[in-house]
């Protein structure tokens, strides 16, 4: 999933903010849960963002990890950028090293998209907006409008993540996927 959003992410026009058919979500879904081989290049990438946003929603505990929550939160509270970048990689440090490895691949995707967002029109901000929601969530279910206020930090949170990643996760991030 990752390799054809980074394939054809960057010139997809609303990426990750449009759905494809709910239809061929389902099924193509229920054929990954069982384990068939499905050929995701033969589907919309609309679906194939929908999945791969609904598999980072079904990682216990978030990719970010629900018990770091509110370290997350607070993490753009601080001083300047490099601040902030340095408790960022003491955050991401903490958590499971798979979790690390495909967070770095996400960013990978991410920013190669955001680079050519003149032409699919999602900038960082609209990334963010489009992808938080499915890579941090609270431990304990809350208010709506507790929700709505977590949602907004956590989407600036993974601007920010977006806008520095290399940085933050290195310059190979760019190369992770080599010459498709």
């Amino acid at each position: 999933m990752l390799s054809l959003l980074y394939q054809e992410g960057p010139s997809t026009k609303g990426i990750f903010r449009r759905s494809g058919s709910a239809k061929t979500f389902k099924e193509l879904k229920e054929k990954l849960d069982s384990g068939t081989e499905v050929d995701l290049a033969r589907e919309s990438i609309f679906v194939t963002a929908s999945l791969f946003k609904d598999f980072l929603r079904n990682i216990p505990g978030s990719i970010l990890s629900s018990q770091l929550c509110d370290k997350w939160v607070s993490v753009l509270d601080q001083g300047n950028n490099e601040e902030k970048i340095k408790s960022i990689q003491r955050l991401i440090e903490l958590l499971p090293r798979a979790n690390v490895v495909l967070l770095r691949y996400i960013f990978g995707v991410l920013h190669g998209i955001e680079m050519r967002s003149e032409e699919n029109q999602m900038n960082a901000f609209n990334l963010a907006v489009c992808i938080a929601p499915s890579l941090l969530w609270p431990p304990v279910s809350s208010t709506p409008d507790i929700e709505s206020e977590f949602i907004k930090k956590i989407s600036s949170l993974v601007q920010f993540l977006i806008e520095n990643c290399c940085r933050i996760f290195g310059d190979e991030i760019t190369s992770l996927f080599g010459e498709i």
